[in-house]
């Protein structure tokens, strides 16, 4: 137990560390440090945390869940007097506002703001930063969703809380200062994906004001093939390794991760499910460009009907929302599509940006060629650990908001 406290504290006084960083900007990082030395720096210390959550959970100390929560939850909120910031519910659902305390003579924009963090962890504490930034920079009303996280709660009540949370601001947007026409949804990684799944679920809703954009930042998208370029030149790229992004999507739909392989063969999909989605997912959509840096097609593997029955939640649309059906694609709103060259999820990115344009939907397309995934949550923490790309993306977001 001795060990294992001194681990701990070890953990923490890193956490500590970087802390120091966010209350004191003019620290800087030694001269000489390139933004790649940083980033497998920064995934070193992730990959120990990982490994330390992992252990913890096993010996029986504190589950895997809990730990990341923990660790997230130390994240310090900078003061900010420039907002007025209030706890409240949307229904059930837990929900943090931020809105400027500057006075307006007409009625703001809203962003409802979900968070990442693969339906396990992440919170609104984690994203303080996050929410603070949009509305100081936009002038917006921004609203960060608490919603209920696995396992405790098991897919799908992530986006059951989402879609609830969205339905009422969409209701009682005046109630905050905020303009039904002008409201807008953002999520980044597992929270754009959520982002997307709301979209599509509200499309048909005649008795809610249209949503004005959505906003997908490095979203995860579909589980039909996990060997489309993206994922196989970036597979040991930090921070979102590619058997990573798989089991946290497994654990997040509560599937066995004994299939791991044979999902990364492509097993899990039918004859069926392979001939109707092979027009949505297929290497043959990504232009030749994101194909040059070490692509070799993969050859699929036979289906196995078990692993097909197994795996039959990681096709709903709420969790793979690039499978949605034609007729609701054509129907969402305008889109705001960030991706990452160093990202496994970058194609995915592409393969949407590809169907949402095909049904005429207007796209505004961020590609950060220096890009990585998570980049822009750590642009709004410490200096240390910011860096050039996440400051870009943030920068663009911001750009194309003061638009809506």
């Amino acid at each position: 137990m001795g060990i294992l406290l001194a681990i701990f504290l070890a953990v923490l006084a890193g956490i500590v560390a970087i802390a120091f960083y966010y209350e004191h900007p003019k620290a800087e990082i030694p001269h000489g440090i390139s933004e790649r030395q940083k980033l497998y720096v920064l995934h070193y210390f992730m990959n120990f945390g990982l490994g330390l959550a992992t252990f913890l959970d096993k010996v029986g100390i504190i589950s895997e869940a809990h730990f990341l929560r923990a660790l997230m939850e130390t994240i310090p909120p900078l003061k900010d007097a420039r907002l007025l910031i209030k706890d409240s519910r949307f229904e059930r659902v837990k929900v943090r506002i931020y809105q400027p305390k500057t006075s307006n003579n007409s009625q703001r924009r809203g962003m409802l703001y979900f968070h990442g963090g693969v339906g396990r962890f992440g919170s609104i504490r984690a994203y303080e930063r996050t929410c603070r930034y949009f509305c100081r920079k936009t002038n917006s009303v921004v609203v960060c969703v608490e919603y209920r996280l696995a396992p405790e709660h098991p897919f799908p009540a992530q986006f059951e809380d989402c879609l609830t949370a969205a339905v009422h601001f969409l209701r009682t947007a005046q109630d905050h200062g905020v303009d039904p026409s002008r409201v807008v949804i953002c999520g980044d990684s597992s929270g754009g994906t959520l982002t997307a799944a709301v979209a599509q679920a509200l499309v048909n809703r005649r008795d809610l004001p249209k949503l004005r954009a959505q906003i997908l930042i490095y979203p995860f998208l579909q589980c039909v093939d996990l060997n489309l370029p993206s994922y196989q030149q970036n597979k040991g790229v930090p921070i979102l390794l590619k058997e990573r992004t798989l089991v946290l999507g497994l654990k997040y739909v509560n599937l066995d991760l004994g299939i791991t392989k044979e999902v990364f063969k492509g097993c899990h999909v039918s004859e069926d499910r392979r001939l109707k989605y092979q027009k949505w997912v297929s290497p043959d959509n990504i232009p030749h460009e994101f194909k040059t840096r070490g692509y070799k097609p993969s050859p699929k593997s036979l289906p196995s009907k078990k692993i097909c029955e197994v795996a039959e939640p990681v096709f709903d649309p709420v969790f793979s929302p690039l499978l949605a059906e034609d007729s609701v694609i054509a129907q969402l709103p305008e889109t705001f599509l960030l991706t990452c060259e160093f990202d496994v999820l970058r194609d995915d990115g592409l393969l949407y940006k590809k169907r949402l344009e095909d049904h005429g939907i207007k796209v505004t397309w961020c590609h950060l060629e220096e890009g990585f995934h998570g980049t822009l949550f750590l642009a709004v923490l410490a200096k240390a650990i910011r860096f050039r790309s996440g400051t870009k993306g943030l920068e663009k977001i911001v750009n194309f908001l003061r638009l809506m």
